[in-house]
């Protein structure tokens, strides 16, 4: 609250400062932005690759976007180098500023100039976070069939104050309520298990340990399950949708008196498919969220050629929020580099905006 005022009070006097002052001043605030982007909304601490641009000037950058744009066979070198070394505070600016140059709009601008997955991580680029992630869910259930795998990957990957904000990006971009597309498009416990997440009812970490509650969890989650013929799924969704993070960490540690397997393990043993693989997916992101997405672009650059979806959104979408510890936890897991595999299983273009959002060797 207290930052949102300051914020205020600095665009409040920004507005009274002289033409001539304004774009230092303006650069001023960016930056202010980019970096309160990095702490507000989310308890999360932050471990991006891709932070605000220290010596930042929207103009320049939107004129050598243009000039880019115009070059015959379109410099793709240059709109890389600038928008993946840009935070997306900082890519709006731009934005501005083209569309004052240009009087065009840059995303359609990009769109004419791009194609492929160049293309496709440049427009992924110029959305937030939030509605990048609202976008790629829209897009799992868009049409025939749905991407059961994009719709586990996001939904039970993202804290609750993330969520809350998808909900609300969807509902601004696509006139539709979040719940209600992904209930129409899914069925049964995997339904009402992604239903009790989008609703964000999630705990806040606490400072006091309740113990009591802890070993009564992890005896509801033995009890619901392993102990039992059947599984009282309910329980299951109840606790892992609505207990805080710190708190279900505990539960897990505990669960093992009880049960002669750990929870991935009950999981596998009890559920089935994509109920099976949502389960999977939150115990592993409550345990270590960046391990989740490292093991995930792991499996994705397994082949010749990688999964280029898959390598995308995670990029893509971790870049301003963990994408520093997905690279550590990445190289201890498989013993290489993000940055070296990325080099070996992607080609062109693609592979330098790729290696750009990586932001580094280990």
């Amino acid at each position: 609250m207290y930052q949102n005022n300051w914020l205020q009070l600095a665009l409040g006097r920004i507005s009274v400062i002289p033409k001539l002052a304004l774009t230092v001043n303006m650069s001023l605030v960016s930056e202010f932005l980019g970096q309160l982007s990095l702490n507000v909304g989310s308890c999360e601490p932050k471990y991006p690759t891709v932070v605000p641009a220290s010596d930042f000037d929207p103009d320049k950058d939107a004129a050598r976007i243009e000039t880019a744009i115009k070059t015959k066979g379109v410099d793709e070198a240059t709109i890389i180098a600038v928008l993946t070394k840009r935070t997306y505070s900082q890519r709006r600016e731009i934005a501005f500023a083209y569309e004052r140059r240009a009087k065009k709009d840059l995303v359609t601008a990009l769109k004419g100039a791009l194609s492929g997955s160049l293309e496709t991580v440049i427009l992924g680029l110029m959305k937030s976070t939030a509605q990048y992630d609202a976008s790629e869910i829209k897009g799992s259930i868009k049409g025939l069939g749905t991407d059961e795998e994009v719709l586990i990957e996001i939904v039970c990957s993202r804290s609750s104050s993330e969520l809350a904000e998808i909900k609300t990006v969807y509902k601004e971009l696509f006139k539709k309520d979040l719940e209600k597309d992904v209930a129409g498009d899914t069925s049964g416990d995997f339904a009402k298990l992604l239903l009790a997440l989008v609703q964000a009812k999630r705990a806040e970490p606490s400072s006091v340990v309740d113990y009591e509650k802890i070993d009564e969890d992890a005896r509801a989650l033995y009890d619901a399950g392993v102990k039992r013929k059947g599984t009282d799924v309910a329980t299951w969704i109840s606790i892992m949708s609505e207990r805080s993070v710190p708190h279900l960490q505990k539960v897990f540690d505990r669960y093992k008196s009880y049960s002669p397997y750990d929870m991935q393990e009950s999981i596998r043993k009890e559920v089935k498919g994509d109920l099976e693989k949502s389960f999977l997916t939150l115990v592993e992101c409550f345990e270590n969220k960046p391990l989740y997405f490292a093991s995930r672009l792991a499996e994705a650059m397994k082949g010749k050629s990688a999964k280029e979806k898959v390598v995308t959104r995670i990029m893509v979408s971790r870049c301003e929020v963990d994408l520093m510890k997905v690279r550590t936890e990445f190289k201890s897991q498989t013993g290489k580099s993000l940055f070296q595999t990325i080099s070996e299983h992607t080609k062109g273009d693609y592979q330098k905006a790729m290696l750009s959002l990586c932001g580094g060797d280990d």
